[in-house]
């Protein structure tokens, strides 16, 4: 990951389906079965604690989502969002960054109007081929196998938050 590019990042927008989970929708009955990925989820909640928020956009209303995303305290959450690159301003503008200031992940072409305006462009390492040609990142790991880990860890080391962020489990 680009250190320059990184120590200007001051938010993470991640994409759910895809991304945080593999992309698989399973039905029972009235409700969507989804599942994350839980080292994913500790390292959204590290980055959370090192002072970076990690939001969502995603252009589903579901409220699995809602609820992982509750759970998790990520905030700004964008959901059922169609047109991700409205809700990119918007988060912008509420917030008061540039496009510059954020890192996000994506997997597909509904988030490629997102990733070309960012500082950092991250993907799964099973993201569409469009999302990777745009991207300056593909993980190693597939969405919902640790991808976001992957991004946030880099984050985080090149940011030089990473031994502060570890420091109480290593010592």
């Amino acid at each position: 990951m680009d250190s320059e590019k990184a120590k200007q990042i001051r938010m993470v927008l991640l994409d759910i389906d895809g991304v945080m989970t593999n992309g698989l929708v399973g039905y029972g009955g009235a409700e969507r079965i989804k599942f994350f990925h839980s080292q994913d989820d500790h390292l959204i909640r590290m980055t959370i604690r090192a002072g970076i928020p990690v939001g969502i956009i995603s252009g589903r209303a579901d409220p699995a989502n809602t609820e992982h995303a509750q759970e998790l305290e990520m905030a700004p959450c964008c959901f059922g969002e169609i047109v991700k690159l409205d809700a990119f301003k918007r988060v912008l503008e509420a917030h008061q960054l540039s496009a510059q200031q954020c890192l996000y992940m994506g997997d597909d072409l509904m988030d490629i109007p997102v990733m070309r305006r960012v500082g950092i462009a991250a993907c799964p390492a099973d993201a569409s081929v469009e999302a990777k040609e745009v991207a300056h990142w593909t993980t190693q790991a597939s969405g919902g196998q640790g991808a976001v880990r992957e991004v946030l860890v880099a984050l985080l080391k090149a940011k030089g938050l990473w031994q502060q962020a570890t420091a109480r489990y290593l010592e």
